[in-house]
């Protein structure tokens, strides 16, 4: 009798352990990688439903398919677009107002001119051809009218990079909440979304914040734990240029200057409620610079940020802004 007892004890432990286990997806995508975590009674497994949103947003804001969206636009067809680009275009032009112009998916055009986009560099490239780049970069530029979407100058080229990965994250996130799954994490290249507990682990959600290398190697600085938030990290220390005299650029191009970003500022996170929101942010601070960072998030306290970045004597700093978990 005792053998039954606890046989039964023993698959009932073993049943336990099993129901408790993460159900992990993961995989490549927008040239990056992707790694989602849930928890759900059922066990049901969504990949085929991950793969139609990935599917769907590659569709709408890929520069690198010719068919999508945001290629017909950028090649000037006027297009009809999605919901998925509406959303993206209406946040971005939120960023770029409450920035000042910091963020600007239309800076594209300059991206490329210095080999840091899916279009050929620009040869020879000197200040004259620069500004006349920068006569097409400008938000404005982009607008819609009876349901297409068009531009006023043909040159301009928009790419939504730098908030298309967050908005990724907050379609999966959503959907997982459309389907009742109340503990999750979903990453998509650096960027996450987490909610509830990590059921497996018995505890908060935890994340990496990787320290800056220019080796290519992978350390991570910090873990913090996270809950019911999104954060996304914006960098220099893997995407850069050395020119003749050592100087290093940055691949996020200033959006007043037309000119790569020379800063001490090598990493900055920031959380927000939503991930959109919080690429896009990390992004437009990599561009601001620590002053105006400080300044911009003293009148904005929804948003916390870590930034990593040089002192004078070339070691690493950080500063954690508006309550960024320790």
């Amino acid at each position: 009798m005792r053998k039954i007892i606890s046989l039964i004890l023993m698959l009932a432990f073993l049943w336990s352990c099993q129901k408790n286990e993460n159900i992990k997806v993961s995989g490549p995508i927008f040239g990056t990688s992707y790694s989602i975590q849930y928890h759900k009674q059922s066990e049901r497994n969504y990949q085929s439903e991950f793969d139609n949103i990935f599917y769907e947003i590659n569709a709408s804001m890929s520069t690198y398919i010719e068919s999508s969206i945001i290629s017909k636009i950028n090649a000037n067809e006027a297009t009809q677009p999605d919901t998925h680009f509406i959303n993206v275009l209406r946040s971005s032009r939120n960023v770029h107002r409450m920035t000042n112009g910091a963020f600007d998916p239309t800076i594209g055009a300059v991206v490329n001119a210095w080999d840091f986009g899916p279009e050929g560099k620009i040869a020879n490239l000197d200040s004259l051809k620069i500004d006349s780049l920068m006569n097409s970069v400008g938000i404005d530029k982009i607008y819609v009218s009876q349901n297409l979407v068009m531009k006023k100058d043909s040159n301009t080229f928009l790419d939504f990079n730098a908030i298309a990965k967050g908005y990724a994250v907050d379609v999966i996130a959503e959907f997982l909440e459309s389907q009742r799954v109340e503990n999750y994490l979903v990453e998509i290249g650096g960027e996450l979304r987490a909610k509830g507990m990590n059921i497996e682990k018995e505890g908060l959600w935890k994340v990496g914040i990787d320290q800056p290398r220019f080796d290519g190697e992978q350390s991570v600085l910090k873990a913090i734990s996270i809950k019911d938030v999104s954060m996304a990290t914006s960098g220099t220390y893997r995407k850069f240029k050395i020119d003749e005299n050592g100087n290093r650029y940055a691949h996020i191009i200033d959006t007043k200057t037309g000119y790569p970003s020379k800063t001490n500022l090598l990493s900055i996170s920031v959380i927000a409620s939503d991930c959109m929101t919080a690429d896009a942010y990390a992004t437009a601070f990599k561009a601001m610079g620590i002053d105006k960072v400080k300044t911009f998030l003293k009148h904005h306290r929804e948003l916390k940020a870590f930034l990593i970045f040089e002192n004078e004597k070339n070691e690493l700093e950080t500063l954690s802004i508006n309550g960024f978990p320790e």
